[in-house]
């Protein structure tokens, strides 16, 4: 794969686990009657670093690069394993603001 279609997968990945993880909170909150919106908020903030290392495929993957870039000079591995991370924070960060607008809104309504 490609430097963009790992970008894109990361981000993809990140965002679908805090996403589906905050939807299907929700799901299980209705089903146990307790309110779905504070468990969407609480479960979409407590999965967002979960759901970097899943997007990233481990952490152990992220510290090889890192000490193949430091030890052994290869900085343009660790550079793009930072790029990585950060796109994987995006997508988290991203899932689960998404997840908190879906609950203002839900508090709004009658």
């Amino acid at each position: 794969m490609s430097f963009w279609d790992n970008l894109i997968n990361h981000f993809l990945v990140a965002f679908g686990v805090v996403f589906g993880a905050g939807c299907f909170s929700g799901i299980a909150a209705v089903i146990n009657d307790r309110p779905p919106m504070k468990a969407m908020g609480d479960m979409s903030s407590f999965v967002k670093v979960w759901a970097i290392a899943i997007a990233l495929g481990g952490s152990f993957d992220s510290l090889e690069m890192f000490e193949k870039g430091i030890l052994q000079g290869q900085i343009r591995l660790m550079i793009r394993e930072v790029i990585y991370i950060i796109v994987a924070m995006i997508g988290a960060n991203l899932g689960a603001y998404i997840i908190k607008l879906i609950s203002l809104v839900g508090n709004k309504m009658p």
